[in-house]
């Protein structure tokens, strides 16, 4: 797609038609809803651990739970909105994961409410490649990082929202009414979202293709191969709920490897010979992106309950503080990664992070200090994971982006399902807060190495050579008179 040149002094805003401004409301309403729906869950954790009697290592696993699905729901729900569009997909995840949260709140004991989680999983999945994809298929081509961190901001906004419904709602009415109250605004999503367009480079792209794709074709080609990747996904859910769960203590390690060797085993398959280990290697990164950024989120409210002896009103207080720096790091990675590149933004702001780590845990006395050093650190570490999408995206082209961003990012989300779990087992040796600050601190250096040193690429590079860089970078607009020296120049500085 070209990208076209915005006329002089015309502010970039402009740029976006009211069509695709209302794409990204649609989009936006559906994630500050999964925002929303997921992190009810850990406000409440500590109040459902005294209702059902739960261990420490019981309660995170509940945070863990709505991971476990997320693979298989991101696979399934990318490939429908692939080959069904993006505005099916769309509708059918915000149901799932809204019907899984009025569910938390009828649960009768750990199981039950297990159970629920793996239902909002799958639908969270799905609204993550699905509204991504659209948002980033429908604005301008040189203003997709902003698209990108506009729609993630959404989720840090339903997190806000989240903080200070339960200051309200958990005294008086008790943590049931927290998930009841969160289904409510599904239907002002679903009103949004019945009259938007198709995605223009879904539309234009079956169009021209005459056909619909189907991104996992490979994986039932043959009776054999269709039992067999069958057997694969029932594995895989297995080992993953028994991992997460009691049902697998002492049989931790040998069941994550089974599990790890099954989803391979799909993206080998999906990303074919020349791609395969392009697959792997992001579903690393996502994997790690996770482990930084999943131990603050899940288990900051338990910190501050348990160890700093904050009220419910301070807890409220001191996430809204935390969303909020969320929500403003995300608009702010949109605007840097459109103007010094996306991976380029990813790096220098987690290494700018770091310099707030440390501090967040250190502080004991004062909550505005607290506060205003998590507005810091979540806005530097969180809020760059409002371009994750569209650094994700640009690795596969429109047929399949929707199936395979829905598979990489969702199978690296077990990370998030691993990190509270992690996060609550060091702490038995340890603060829980020195073991928050060890996780974010190490890993987030890892995933600057990754993507700041571009490896998921240079990787890819080993197998498939002539691959494009960037599949969602604007094409520049090229004088006639130019040579092939400024040409190759040129497109490389879109690549980034």
């Amino acid at each position: 797609m070209t990208d076209a040149v915005p006329a002089p002094g015309v502010p970039w805003y402009r740029e976006v038609s009211a069509a695709q401004w209302k794409a990204m409301f649609a989009a936006w309403l559906g994630y500050l809803l999964d925002g929303f729906d997921f992190v009810l869950i850990t406000l409440v954790l500590t109040e459902i651990s005294d209702e059902f009697g739960l261990s420490g290592v019981q309660a995170a696993s509940l945070v863990s739970g709505a991971f476990i699905t997320r693979w298989l729901g991101g696979a399934l729900l990318g490939a429908f909105g692939d080959h069904y569009g993006r505005k099916a997909a769309m509708v059918i995840s915000i149901l799932l994961y809204s019907l899984g949260t009025f569910a938390c709140g009828f649960a009768w004991g750990y199981t039950s409410l297990f159970a629920a989680r793996l239902l909002i999983g799958m639908g969270m999945a799905g609204e993550y490649s699905a509204s991504a994809t659209y948002v980033l298929e429908s604005w301008p081509p040189r203003l997709r990082n902003r698209a990108s961190g506009f729609l993630i901001s959404g989720y840090a906004g339903g997190t806000i929202i989240a903080s200070k419904l339960y200051e309200w709602v958990v005294p008086q009415w008790g943590w049931r009414w927290m998930f009841w109250i969160g289904v409510l605004p599904v239907l002002v999503a679903l009103w949004v979202r019945r009259s938007l367009p198709e995605a223009e480079e879904w539309s234009a792209q079956v169009a021209a293709d005459k056909r619909r794709p189907n991104a996992f074709a490979p994986l039932f080609a043959g009776r054999l191969r269709s039992w067999c990747n069958t057997a694969l996904t029932v594995a895989a859910s297995t080992a993953l709920f028994c991992v997460f769960t009691p049902v697998g203590e002492g049989l931790v390690w040998p069941l994550s490897v089974l599990a790890a060797g099954c989803l391979i085993a799909f993206a080998v398959q999906i990303g074919g010979r020349r791609r395969w280990i392009l697959y792997v290697s992001l579903m690393v990164t996502v994997f790690c992106a996770f482990l930084y950024s999943w131990p603050i989120q899940a288990l900051l409210p338990t910190y501050l309950k348990t160890e700093m002896g904050y009220s419910p009103g301070q807890v409220g207080d001191v996430m809204f503080y935390a969303g909020f720096g969320t929500m403003c790091g995300c608009w702010l990675a949109g605007f840097v990664g459109d103007w010094v590149g996306t991976r380029r933004a990813y790096a220098w702001t987690l290494i700018a992070s770091l310099g707030f780590v440390f501090p967040v845990f250190a502080v004991e006395d004062s909550l505005v200090a607290l506060g205003v050093l998590l507005f810091g650190l979540l806005a530097l570490s969180q809020g760059i994971s409002g371009i994750l999408p569209k650094y994700i995206a640009s690795h596969f082209p429109t047929a399949n982006r929707a199936a395979s961003l829905g598979f990489v990012y969702n199978v690296g989300a077990l990370g998030g399902a691993v990190a509270p779990v992690l996060g609550a087992r060091l702490a038995e040796g340890m603060s829980l807060g020195r073991a928050l600050a060890v996780l974010t601190f190490g890993l987030t250096v890892v995933v600057i190495v990754l993507v700041g040193c571009d490896v998921p690429r240079r990787l890819s590079r080993l197998t498939d050579p002539d691959g494009p860089d960037d599949h969602l970078a604007p094409s520049p607009v090229v004088p006639l008179a130019k040579g092939p020296r400024e040409l190759g120049g040129l497109r490389g500085s879109a690549a980034d």
